[in-house]
């Protein structure tokens, strides 16, 4: 019986400033491809400046899925419901003939996309679940954090400790099965993925100049109306959307508690530590192709460079 021949995949990944969505256009300009975004917070509606949503003119015309389609206060979507949309998405842009280009620096949903990842549900148990978040408020999101490491190391390095939801799941799951989550998810990815993949990522010899590009980035939001966003979002929504990078750290000054200053600096750190965050999940992945932005002198050549990482991969 004749193997079915898999759907080629490109995916463009990297931190947060690093140019994805220019690439991933431009290589869609070329291959006749249509872009699936990977990121966590551009699937909610109203949050565009604070997520460096692409604009129109960013798009250039081309397709983007997954982008701005659920409501700020959706309290429910995971990345298995991700994972589903972003499937369909790319099988029926591989049915009209074009290329399905993955972009966006959410590690989780990349490798849950790439790898064909098994959401097969795992038992949950609503009362654990909130006996975890009472005692998170009572010792704080670092005791979690700590109580994850000593059972489930791998994943407990791979959460950051302020990712509540996503340690107390990690203990909820040890402790109702046994199995860490880490192995849970090595398990998950024993199915073959349907799609010849090509992963390009967009990092920087020098983290200084990723850093200098953050800053430069906040600034421009700022220039682009951040602040009002921020105060309508905050006004209105709770939970994902207050909690967001862009819209946490100006809360205080919104409130009358801290000057404008003070929280920008905050924002760009955090910003800051949040690529750091993304570089270090991609560094696990052997299969990416680094392409370095500080070291390409036009953008011409970086693109070039990933045109001959496709070519030599997916042979287009």
């Amino acid at each position: 019986m004749m193997e079915q021949k898999k759907t080629p995949l490109v995916a463009v990944v990297g931190p947060t400033a690093s140019g994805k969505t220019w690439l991933a256009v431009e290589l869609a300009k070329h291959y006749q491809g249509e872009v699936v975004s990977a990121d966590s917070m551009q699937i909610y509606r109203e949050m565009d400046i604070a997520t460096a949503k692409p604009t129109l003119e960013e798009q250039q015309g081309i397709p983007h899925h997954l982008v701005d389609f659920l409501p700020p206060d959706n309290p429910s979507f995971s990345v298995a419901d991700y994972a589903k949309l972003a499937h369909e998405a790319i099988s029926q842009i591989h049915s009209r003939g074009h290329l399905p280009i993955l972009a966006g620096g959410t590690g989780l949903y990349v490798d849950a996309v790439v790898d064909n990842l098994d959401f097969s549900p795992i038992a949950s148990d609503p009362q654990l679940r909130q006996q975890l978040r009472q005692l998170g408020e009572e010792r704080g999101a670092e005791y979690l954090h700590r109580l994850l490491e000593q059972v489930d190391p791998d994943c407990a390095a791979r959460l950051h400790p302020q990712n509540q939801g996503r340690v107390i799941r990690a203990l909820e799951v040890y402790q109702l099965t046994g199995i860490p989550m880490s192995e849970h998810q090595r398990r998950s990815r024993l199915v073959p993925s349907q799609y010849e993949s090509c992963l390009l990522g967009l990092g920087f010899r020098d983290r200084a100049r990723l850093y200098e590009r953050i800053d430069r980035r906040v600034d421009e939001m700022l220039r682009a109306g951040l602040l009002e966003e921020a105060r309508r979002i905050c006004g209105r929504y709770g939970g994902t959307a207050r909690q967001a990078i862009g819209y946490k750290e100006l809360q205080p000054f919104l409130a009358g508690e801290a000057p404008l200053e003070a929280c920008v600096e905050r924002l760009k750190q955090a910003t800051r530590n949040y690529a750091k965050r993304q570089l270090t999940w991609f560094r696990h992945n052997p299969r990416i192709h680094w392409l370095w932005v500080d070291e390409a002198e036009r953008p011409e050549d970086l693109l070039k460079n990933a045109q001959n990482v496709i070519h030599k991969e997916l042979h287009l």
